[in-house]
């Protein structure tokens, strides 16, 4: 099957939005603190609706640059009449959850998830503890950029006040002990834990001993540079090694803000978000608890994935990239299970996002339930080859305009025929454009992408 995907760049519709929120180096425009006071405002008016005292939640990760933009935010919704509830270095998902729990009118989370250390980010959460559909950030973009809000200025007892949440931690913590099943335990299981000296440094590792396991953490002292610099799921060769050294029974290595997973088995052996999916998804089958019987991932997952489905009777549906996209596909037709290769995995019926803890606790259950070993569970599914490459770009025309990358792309379906597929893509938060090759040999599939890669560099490259 030979696939090309050749969409447009998801900032033609949205100027500061990608697929995740907001990006770009801290203290440099968009990621400023002047644009977060704005925000903030605009982001304050969209939620204020009836005439109670409005409330928003506010996490972040553990940048240094946190602070300044927290700080920011935090004023510009304050100057609109908003109280603000301040959550402190939190996962990604216990703001969400945190926002649905205390009945706040909206949440944010301060945090550039994978990116290094002097990149940060924004992303929000709406009352229900999903993030906000399209719509609703072009309508905040609009706000923003035609100074809409100047004349709006409430004054007196009518200005908002922040109070920190000192227990929010310990809230979270107790939610995703609720995911997993009362009748199982995690006694007499060692697990490598890897927060990637992100968000997650605390609570994760908290949530895995008070369920009884033993748990050897790495990647857990942040110093406000760190994250994601040789840890976490961006380096999972790390949590393998450490897994290996120590005989545990699995690793689990999470990003900057938690919200994704990558996970070892007990040989030292990355064991990706496809086949976790794979895992959990035929589980959920075996149970009967599977509506409609359907995964949704995105046109990124492997093959394999749609092949071990649907051997059980399921079905696979994929979305463009984007765990918002998983999710908006998930609530549109009524499925309750899917994510994203790289890790996002997404549970409806206890999550609102991708929670790389909850993710977890979800594939421990399988696992003690079976009595399994995560190698023996990996045997699900069969992974076709894949080649893949993330290139720095200049900027991000529509592909179709690329006369010689265009002849790259369909020289490789070619030579693919139906054995495989071609993906080329945008990153929606970052300047980067990225290349998929998946096919039965890799040696050619390596050099397929190389191809167009190449041909990419060449007309597009930083």
């Amino acid at each position: 099957m030979a696939v090309r995907l050749t969409e447009k760049p998801a900032e033609t519709a949205r100027k500061l939005f990608g697929t995740d929120g907001i990006r770009g180096v801290a203290n440099v425009y968009p990621m400023t603190g002047e644009l977060m006071l704005k925000l903030g405002r605009a982001v304050a008016h969209m939620v204020k609706r009836g005439n109670h005292r409005h409330r928003i939640v506010i996490g972040k990760d553990t940048r240094v640059s946190g602070y300044m933009l927290e700080t920011a935010l935090a004023s510009g919704l304050c100057s609109m009449g908003v109280d603000v509830l301040l959550c402190g270095p939190l996962p990604t998902p216990a703001i969400s959850q945190l926002t649905v729990s205390m009945r706040a009118d909206a949440g944010a989370v301060i945090s550039a998830s994978h990116n290094p250390y002097q990149d940060n980010g924004i992303k929000f959460f709406s009352a229900d503890g999903f993030k906000l559909p399209d719509e609703m950030e072009a309508d905040i973009e609009d706000l923003i950029a035609n100074d809409k809000l100047h004349h709006l200025r409430p004054t007196a007892t009518s200005i908002g006040k922040a109070f920190r949440i000192d227990d929010a931690a310990g809230r979270y913590i107790v939610y995703a002990k609720s995911t997993f099943p009362r009748h199982l335990t995690l006694e007499g299981l060692t697990i490598v834990v890897d927060t990637a000296h992100g968000a997650a440094y605390r609570v994760a590792p908290a949530v895995l001993q008070e369920l009884g396991a033993k748990v050897i953490v790495i990647g857990n002292t942040p110093d406000g540079k760190n994250i994601n610099r040789g840890f976490g799921a961006l380096h999972p060769e790390t949590m393998c090694k450490a897994v290996k050294k120590t005989g545990a029974h699995l690793g689990i290595a999470l990003d900057g803000d938690a919200d994704r997973l990558i996970v070892s088995d007990e040989k030292g052996n990355v064991v990706d978000g496809d086949a976790v999916m794979a895992i959990c998804g035929l589980d959920l089958i075996r149970r009967k608890l599977l509506p409609k019987k359907t995964v949704v991932s995105t046109v990124m997952s492997n093959l394999g994935l749609d092949q071990a489905i649907s051997k059980a009777g399921g079905r696979v549906v994929r979305t463009r990239v984007g765990d918002r996209y998983v999710v908006e596909e998930m609530r549109r037709n009524g499925y309750s299970f899917g994510g994203e290769q790289s890790g996002h995995l997404l549970f409806l019926d206890s999550s609102t996002t991708g929670d790389g803890t909850v993710a977890a606790l979800a594939l421990l259950a399988v696992m003690v339930e079976s009595g399994k070993p995560i190698s023996e569970l990996a045997k699900c599914m069969t992974v076709f080859p894949q080649a893949q490459l993330g290139l720095a770009v200049s900027s991000k025309p529509e592909l179709g305009s690329l006369p010689a990358v265009m002849n790259a792309i369909r020289d490789v379906e070619k030579k693919l025929g139906k054995t495989g597929r071609v993906l080329v893509r945008y990153s929606g938060t970052e300047p980067k454009v990225r290349v998929l090759v998946e096919g039965p040999d890799q040696k050619a599939i390596d050099g397929y992408a190389a191809q167009i890669g190449s041909e990419l560099k060449k007309a597009i490259g930083a």
